[in-house]
């Protein structure tokens, strides 16, 4: 009950914070209707699996694809690691935090790689799709028929326009990091990806729901990944029916 007047109460709220230190000290616009997390804790400590992620694989020169940016936390973090010779795509198709994240792109140095905020969603095709802003988290908004309880249902249907992986893959740079958090829909955007990972083996992190994990493990072992627990970072831990976050390595 508490929880869910915050998240109302301060949908509209934005706030300027910074990165840590490792990270440039990059500004990053966040609000807390991308999640409390973001109003209540440190910077390192919002998503440490995340970050840590980028740590490990997000070099110098890089070109990243940020595939459901939510307030941009991958996103800044990655331009700042990457770098002025690197690359950050980051795809997000909720207007409002579209704006957020336009916002934080014109706050970095050019120190950081530039980012390229597209107001799109990924999808398994091409076209129009329905698309559900969550009556609690924006984190938690998600395509038509996937999604989950902890949207607290849908406080408005709107209409975005989606492209594929594939398509991504012949109109920008190919991606080194590939991260993937579409609330569901995992499944269905690794059905159209065939010609990136057949151009390209970026090292990836996808959220899965349990409904997607077989697919999206079995495209991934088709094309010559190792597939560990994400969220036991550190630990090489293979991924299994319950893991919430995939870390895909692809093998020599």
């Amino acid at each position: 009950m508490i929880r869910s007047f915050l998240e109302n109460a301060t949908r509209g709220w934005k706030f300027r914070r910074r990165l840590p230190r490792e990270y440039g000290s990059a500004p990053i616009w966040i609000t807390p209707a991308g999640g409390l997390k973001y109003f209540v804790k440190s910077m390192r400590e919002i998503d440490p699996m995340l970050l840590s992620f980028c740590d490990k694989y997000v070099k110098p020169g890089a070109v990243v694809w940020d595939i459901g940016a939510n307030v941009g936390l991958f996103t800044v973090a990655s331009a700042a690691l990457a770098g002025a010779s690197g690359k950050v795509f980051s795809c997000e198709p909720d207007v409002w935090l579209v704006q957020l994240l336009r916002n934080t792109a014109s706050l970095q140095t050019d120190k950081s790689a530039p980012m390229d905020i597209l107001p799109i969603g990924v999808a398994g095709s091409l076209g129009i799709k329905r698309f559900a802003l969550a009556k609690r988290s924006r984190a938690t908004n998600h395509l038509q028929g996937y999604g989950s309880t902890m949207a607290g249902g849908v406080r408005e249907w709107t209409n975005i326009f989606c492209v594929t992986l594939n398509w991504m893959s012949e109109n920008l740079p190919l991606p080194d990091v590939l991260k993937i958090d579409v609330e569901g829909a995992e499944g269905e955007l690794f059905g159209a990806a065939e010609d990136l990972f057949v151009k390209k083996r970026p090292v990836v992190l996808v959220e899965v729901n349990p409904g997607s994990v077989d697919s999206v493990s079995k495209f991934l072992l088709c094309h010559k990944y190792r597939l560990l627990d994400a969220d036991q970072f550190g630990e090489e831990v293979p991924a299994q029916g319950g893991t919430a976050n995939i870390l895909a390595l692809p093998l020599n």
